[in-house]
């Protein structure tokens, strides 16, 4: 199975943020330093600070009306889905698969500040879309969600940033498989604009399954170990970094380090 070195990195608990080894994030090595191959949980990481709750100049909640005006495409190599302006001066690219609850936390904890980041022109936001997750835990939720993210660049302004916010959201348990067609779907009622008959039937008849694989892909060869995966002006944030992550603060610290943000 590909990638199935790719183990899991965190969960929320009592307002802290513990990294452990479990699903979909960090990549295991045996004792000879080689990329292991197993998916079962390993060592427990370190806790990350505190949520930070509010945090002068930093947005802890995303405003409807930032995603409603941010605009979406899709980039010459036919995988990267570009938000905001494409010129802006600073790139942030996340690889995420729509199943992982890590990647929910990254959301919790970073897009706010990536969407208003974005509204002003100062990054282009970026996504690569990954599915291995399907493989690792069975079903098709991830492949579904992502050709359905796929299909939702097509309906125009703030429709893509506005339903990827709210996939996270509204995200299933990872283990259930709940990304469904009937589910997807009813998530789209609540993005104005994004139901009609071309977003439907590309939702039914899976139309970006090729846009799926080919973004799986691109994961791989990212020289990415999990999900999620940030590169903040093509540099991957560090293994050390990582837990700046998920903490609002600690996230707007290490975007400013790279020239982003007051």
């Amino acid at each position: 199975m590909r990638h199935a070195a790719r183990v899991a990195a965190g969960a929320a608990a009592a307002g802290l943020l513990t990294l452990s080894l479990s699903a979909c994030g960090l990549l295991t090595t045996d004792s000879q330093g080689s990329p292991g191959s197993s998916g079962s949980s390993g060592a427990s990481g370190s806790s990350a600070s505190p949520a930070a709750g509010s945090v002068p100049g930093v947005p802890t909640a995303t405003d409807p009306k930032v995603l409603a005006g941010l605009p979406a495409r899709m980039e010459a190599d036919g995988t990267t889905i570009t938000v905001g302006d494409p010129a802006a001066p600073k790139t942030v690219h996340v690889y995420e698969d729509p199943r992982c609850p890590i990647c929910q936390a990254f959301e919790k904890a970073a897009a706010p500040q990536l969407a208003a980041l974005a509204a002003d022109g100062r990054i282009r936001l970026q996504y690569t879309l990954a599915s291995f997750l399907d493989d690792k835990l069975g079903g098709e939720g991830s492949k579904r969600a992502a050709n359905a993210l796929r299909a939702s660049v097509e309906a125009g302004t703030g429709a893509f940033a506005t339903y990827h916010e709210t996939l996270y959201a509204h995200q299933p348990a990872e283990t259930e498989d709940g990304f469904t067609d009937a589910y997807l779907l009813k998530l789209a009622s609540d993005v104005k604009g994004l139901r009609g008959s071309a977003f439907d039937q590309a939702v039914a008849k899976r139309s970006y399954g090729d846009f799926v694989g080919a973004s799986e892909e691109a994961f791989i060869k990212s020289g990415a170990t999990g999900t999620p995966y940030v590169q903040i002006d093509g540099r991957a944030v560090s293994q050390d970094d990582l837990q700046k992550l998920f903490d609002p603060a600690s996230f707007a610290l290490l975007l400013r380090q790279a020239g982003i943000g007051a």
